[in-house]
């Protein structure tokens, strides 16, 4: 059993990966943050700080934020990994 803990704004996401999201994956994730961390939903995700990890509730949503800046991935200064929130769990996805 893993505990994970924190609920990071997308600023504080920035900051500590080190770069900017693009504006319009910034406005998708304030639309689409969710704060409680139980079952993210379809469509939702969540950071967590400790460890530094994104649950999104869906393949879509994770790919969505990841594709936003995997082009820039070497400036990134902190690895961050995703999950995807299923039934039966969450799937870790290192995207």
């Amino acid at each position: 059993m893993s505990i994970m803990l924190g609920n990071l704004t997308i600023e504080q996401i920035e900051k500590r990966i080190g770069i900017e999201f693009p504006i319009e994956t910034k406005e998708f994730m304030n639309e689409s943050r969710q704060e409680n961390a139980d079952n993210v939903k379809n469509g939702k995700w969540h950071c967590f700080d400790i460890p530094f990890h994104m649950v999104c509730g869906d393949i879509e949503t994770a790919t969505k934020i990841y594709d936003s800046v995997k082009s820039r991935s070497s400036e990134v200064k902190e690895r961050l990994e995703f999950s995807i929130n299923k039934k039966n769990g969450l799937n870790h996805e290192k995207i």
